[in-house]
């Protein structure tokens, strides 16, 4: 069987497959995203890592199934691949996945609340006790988004005595017990919440509705001064609002791990203002995360080979 990764960003993948699926009776292939077309010969799985799989794309090879390494699904165009019975499959962000974005979730957090950029610049210009951070403890923390990761997130936030609330679209759903929230908003009511917020961390999915949820609007609702975690979706949030809120100061800081377009340019303006810490869209790559969702990719390959239905099929 030939499976072909689309896309040479999160370089550990194929290898943590090839470690699962056993002896190499399999063909796996890495092309970058803007060679996907010819190296489409003869494979029957295609794995996309942030590449657009679209009508064009699903014509031009002959596989039978697009399996996600993670749970996103937005770059594949769903109804194109039911129309023409290409099965698709994602492993949900559980487990090890949701604790991984979680984990860097707090460190991106901690960071902007700690200025680690200046306290960096510091340390290498010999200065010691500054900058002067902010605690954590008792800020008011919102989760606005509550699925997996969001619950990953919210376990970890009650060690650190945050007031913590949460934004979804039914805030009396019996899952919100599960958060230990202090307080839940429906996305109707969010800027009643967004305005007692110091911290907005961004757990939802990306979706037709929630594509630039975070607007001036939403922006200018925060607290002065608070801060947003992004580990989400880069689409979720309107980059010129998001720019101009950073650069004016209402926004005291962001940390990033998503982008608009995946790679993010070296030289985006974003990047160079102070008060911005990015990652390079590691909040699942641990050794965790990256050995069970090679389980849950090599699984699917296998029952795919024998003909069954693939676990977590969408299409």
């Amino acid at each position: 069987m030939r499976i072909l990764f689309c896309g040479d960003t999160f370089p550990a993948a194929s290898q943590h497959l090839k470690q699962r699926l056993g002896p190499p009776r399999d063909e796996i292939v890495v092309c970058p995203s803007d060679g996907i077309r010819m190296a489409l010969d003869g494979v029957d799985v295609v794995i996309p890592l942030m590449s657009r799989l679209d009508s064009t794309v699903m014509d031009t090879g002959r596989f039978r199934l697009i399996q996600q390494w993670g749970a996103g699904l937005e770059g594949v165009d769903l109804a194109a691949a039911e129309q023409r019975g290409i099965k698709v499959a994602n492993v949900p962000a559980t487990g090890g996945n949701a604790d991984s974005v979680a984990e860097l979730v707090i460190l991106l957090t901690i960071a902007l609340l700690r200025d680690l950029p200046e306290a960096q610049a510091n340390i290498r210009a010999g200065r010691l006790g500054a900058p002067i951070g902010r605690m954590l403890a008792s800020r008011t923390v919102c989760l606005y988004g509550l699925g997996s990761i969001a619950k990953a997130v919210a376990r970890r936030l009650r060690a650190f005595d945050v007031r913590l609330v949460g934004i979804t679209r039914d805030p009396h759903a019996p899952k919100v017990a599960e958060f230990g929230l202090d307080a839940c908003y429906s996305t109707e009511d969010r800027d009643s919440c967004l305005a007692q917020t110091d911290v907005l961390i961004l757990c939802a999915r990306l979706s037709r509705e929630t594509k630039g949820m975070i607007d001036a609007n939403a922006l200018r609702a925060l607290r002065p001064g608070a801060y947003l975690v992004n580990a989400a979706r880069g689409a979720l949030v309107d980059y010129d609002a998001l720019y101009s809120a950073l650069e004016s100061g209402h926004l005291a800081g962001a940390g990033l791990d998503v982008y608009w377009k995946e790679p993010i340019s070296p030289g985006d303006p974003l990047l160079t203002l102070p008060n911005v810490i990015a990652t390079p869209h590691v909040g699942g790559v641990t050794d965790r995360s990256y050995g069970e969702i090679a389980e849950a990719v090599a699984a699917n390959i296998e029952r795919f080979r024998r003909g069954e239905v693939p676990f977590n099929c969408v299409v």
